[in-house]
């Protein structure tokens, strides 16, 4: 305690020492503070009591007033009242207030010096007393246009109090020029209304999906307004802010040090700057105020919070340093330097990459997604149990943002959207759906799903690198396998023409016969040696007519043709008759045998538009939709509006409900969709394919916020897994390998259907005609074999299986072409008893043929 108590007396002395023995001088200066200058006060006074206690030439004082903000005659009787006190006052400096102009004009015109600690407009008046330690507005504009471009901000809104922070923003605002071709204003201006509550203002900023603001307004009001920007979730990770306030304590203190250090670098020079007083009513004017003005103009000031000190002749700071501080890690960023107008990045790319990871592992983050196979779908729980979080969910989506999640190294949580859509502009709302709506409303950090890459969607969210090249192909019913016909020859014609016809042959070989036996020409002279014949033959017997209608009709003709004028006549309206029915068959069977070939066909997009009996449609909403709605193409354009005009509409909900209606029974229904989808459909249902080749490229991308700092991380991971092949995997474990249903083999192979070639289940019945004719030719032959053994048995007086054994003897020796008209027997195979017994049979067989040959004949 004794200790303590020494050393505030020698503390006292020496502050006694330097006031009553060194100070040779009191000076004062005013200061004119406005309300909510607190922080200066204690700048004030911590700065002078350090000055006055080690400084020895002068003792500074000062004389606070506080002026009016909105009246300015107020305020300049408050000034006028400081200037004619006894002591006088050796300069004002004077804090941000709406009179500050009136305080600049009535010290400039006594030529008191006057320092200004805040912004004011260009201005190219002469001012030799007044000067501002606050950087030329259009310098300082000019600095602030140049950081905002470093941040490389493709949208942002401008927020500001006054019209003096518009006036500031005047260069940012140029930077609209960079994007003059864009759909929609890429900087918005809105300015802080009335009053201390700027909630309505700051949904209306969410609401237009914004994350990049630029912040003007007091210091003190800085806080506030981010407070209420929390509440309206404008303050999460993905948000961006620039503040555009200078701390005025930091210049207000450098004013200070600056003026009380010129202070006493005259007094040292034995110049005296004895303020005297100045009565605002009379033409009296400072006395060394000029020359001291000039002098803090020209000093070099040995140390300064703000940088560099420069002034020009009218007393604008044109030497200054800003430095860009990221708060969130407390590190400078950037700095610019008006020496010469030059922006110095000190952060790198892989420094903000750092960061921005940093800041993603400190949180959850929430990813948005739909369900839709394979990407994402429920999980089928064990019975009774409930599956919460990311266990409700598998499938390529969730697999591919843990391998992301793994190489990054951050948390993360799946979340589906509300309308099950995956982003489009909705007119009527005016508002996003979808997974992009959740990035835009901040309820998502990231989305994905099968998200397609649009040019529209790109001007809103930001996408990493592609994890999937794709395509829009056509998804199509596979052609139905119709039930084996073998009869199908006889398609032609109807069962009843068949037995017409059938029934019209027998007819007409009766009336051949009959016209035949009556027509003269038809009797011919057996034997042409005897002129006058007593008998004339007929050969048209019913089996000779039978055969010559038959020929006629299989176009084969005969090798005999009758002669009589009748009879020709009746054979060739049989040949006229026959040639119309086989060519009507002829031209028939081909029509009927390739008629599968004449059911509408398609082979790409070009003959699905040239054709109206297959109906095809897309996902409505999708990006699929948006490429035909957009195309410039024709066919494409032709497409777009058939498919509009369709009724009923031809556009589904999803994916799930156009594959459905392709697959119906009856429906004549093709659909649009990506090519990785048309993979995983038809890889067990058996009954798709696709047409055709793609008709664009594409691909999917996880979708964030617009200028994510975490995107770089995000597409090096991307990287990383397409090098290490587990992309591939991914999508084999997703797509063939977790499928329940069995494979399509040769899913991929589409079916020749449109081949020219026949195969044998169109032409197998007549091939099965053929076998069945050939059979009983087949049958008739050895019924004829074994009848002729029977004959040469009775004849020959043999048994009937010596007479056999001789014949199939004769019939399998193939090298003898002559055969003798009584088989050549062995006396021992011979008996006088079988002998009398042939005689009898021989005798009965003979009368039983020649009185079937009678018949046949028809002979009286």
């Amino acid at each position: 305690m004794k200790i303590v108590l020494q050393n505030v007396l020698w503390l006292l002395f020496f502050v006694a020492y330097q006031y009553f023995c060194l100070a040779s001088e009191s000076v004062t200066i005013g200061i004119l503070f406005n309300e909510g200058s607190h922080q200066s006060e204690i700048a004030l006074n911590s700065t002078l009591h350090k000055k006055n206690t080690f400084d020895q030439k002068a003792f500074f004082k000062s004389n606070v007033l506080q002026i009016s903000n909105f009246d300015s005659f107020e305020a300049s009787k408050t000034l006028c009242g400081m200037l004619e006190a006894d002591y006088g006052i050796a300069a004002v400096i004077g804090l941000e207030s709406p009179t500050r102009a009136i305080l600049e004009s009535i010290c400039n015109h006594f030529e008191v010096p006057y320092i200004m600690t805040s912004w004011r407009p260009p201005t190219r008046k002469q001012t030799d007393t007044v000067f501002n330690f606050f950087p030329e507005a259009e310098l300082f504009a000019q600095a602030l246009a140049e950081i905002v471009k470093s941040l490389q901000w493709g949208s942002f809104v401008i927020i500001y109090e006054t019209e003096e922070g518009l006036i500031r923003m005047q260069e940012i605002l140029k930077l609209q020029d960079y994007k003059r071709n864009s759909k929609q204003n890429n900087i918005l201006v809105k300015q802080l209304g009335p009053g201390n509550d700027h909630r309505s203002l700051l949904k209306e900023i969410k609401n237009a999906t914004e994350n990049n603001i630029i912040l003007d307004c007091k210091t003190e009001h800085i806080l506030p307004i981010l407070q209420q920007a929390k509440d309206q979730n404008l303050l999460s990770l993905h948000n961006n802010y620039l503040l555009t306030s200078l701390t005025e304590t930091v210049l207000f203190y450098d004013a200070l040090l600056h003026l009380t250090d010129s202070i006493n670098d005259l007094m040292y020079t034995e110049k005296s700057i004895t303020p005297n007083p100045i009565n605002c009513f009379e033409q009296t004017k400072s006395k060394n105020g000029y020359i001291f003005a000039a002098y803090m103009k020209e000093r070099k000031p040995s140390l300064s919070l703000s940088g560099p000190l420069k002034f020009d002749d009218n007393g604008n700071r044109i030497h200054f340093n800003i430095h860009v501080v990221d708060i969130l890690d407390n590190q400078v960023i950037a700095d610019w330097y008006a020496s010469n107008s030059s922006l110095v990045l000190r952060r790198s790319s892989n420094d903000t990459e750092f960061a921005a990871v940093a800041n993603l592992q400190k949180i959850l983050v929430n990813v948005s997604s739909r369900i839709g196979e394979p990407y994402l779908k429920y999980r089928e729980s064990e019975e009774g149990k409930i599956l919460y979080g990311n266990d409700r969910y598998e499938g390529y989506s969730m697999d591919l943002i843990q391998e992301v999640a793994n190489i990054i190294g951050f948390r993360f949580e799946f979340h589906l959207a509300e309308d099950k859509e995956y982003g489009k502009w909705d007119e009527k709302k005016k508002k996003w759906t979808g997974l992009v709506g959740d990035l835009l409303e901040r309820k998502a950090q990231l989305a994905v799903c099968d998200l397609t890459i649009t040019h529209q969607r790109r001007e809103v969210v930001d996408f990493s690198m592609p994890f999937m090249t794709l395509g829009i192909s056509i998804l199509y019913k596979k052609e139905e396998k119709k039930d084996i016909n073998m009869f199908a020859f006889l398609d032609p014609f109807s069962v009843s023409v068949w037995i017409y016809t059938a029934t019209l042959y027998l007819i007409i070989s009766v009336v051949l016969y009959f016209i035949s036996r009556m027509t003269p020409g038809d009797w011919e002279n057996p034997h042409p040696c005897d002129e006058n014949p007593e008998e004339l033959e007929n050969i048209w017997d019913i089996k000779n007519c039978l055969w010559l209608t038959l020929g006629s009709i299989m176009t084969q003709g005969c090798d005999i043709l009758p002669k009589g004028i009748s009879s020709r006549m009746a054979v060739s309206m049989w040949w006229f008759f026959s040639l119309i029915m086989t060519s009507s068959y002829t031209a028939n069977l081909a029509a009927f045998l390739t008629k599968d070939r004449m059911e509408p066909t398609i082979d790409g997009a070009e003959a699905l538009s040239k054709q109206t009996k297959i109906k095809y449609g897309v996902v409505d909403g999708g990006s699929t939709m948006a490429f035909f709605r957009d195309s410039n193409f024709s066919t494409y354009q032709r497409m777009w509006t058939n498919m509009l005009a369709t009724r009923p509409s031809v556009f589904e909900k999803n994916n799930n409900d156009g594959v459905k209606r392709v697959q119906a029974p009856k429906g004549q229904y093709a659909f649009l969709m990506e090519s990785t989808q048309i993979e995983y459909e038809i890889e067990t249902k058996c009954d798709l394919k696709q047409v055709g080749s793609s008709l664009d490229t594409k691909s999917y991308g996880i979708a964030m916020p617009m200028n994510s700092p975490y995107r770089s991380a995000i597409n090096k991971a991307i990287l990383k897994l397409q090098e290490s092949g587990k992309l591939n995997d991914l999508k084999n474990k997703w797509w063939k390998e977790k499928r329940k249903d069995p494979s399509c083999e040769n899913f991929d192979v589409e079916e020749k259907s449109d081949s020219a070639e026949l195969a044998l289940a169109n032409v197998g019945g007549v091939f099965f005609v053929l076998g069945v004719g050939i059979a009983i030719a087949v049958m008739l032959a050895i019924f004829e074999f074994l009848w002729n053994v029977r004959s040469v048995s009775v004849e020959e007086h043999l048994t009937y299986w010596e007479a056999l054994k001789v014949e199939l003897k004769f019939a399998c020796n193939v090298w003898i072409t002559k055969k003798r008209t009584k088989p050549v027997i062995s006396e021992s195979s011979s008996s006088s008893s079988h002998k009398s017994d042939k005689t009898d049979d021989k005798s009965m067989i003979h009368s039983f043929l020649q009185s079937a040959g009678s018949f046949m004949n028809l002979n009286n």
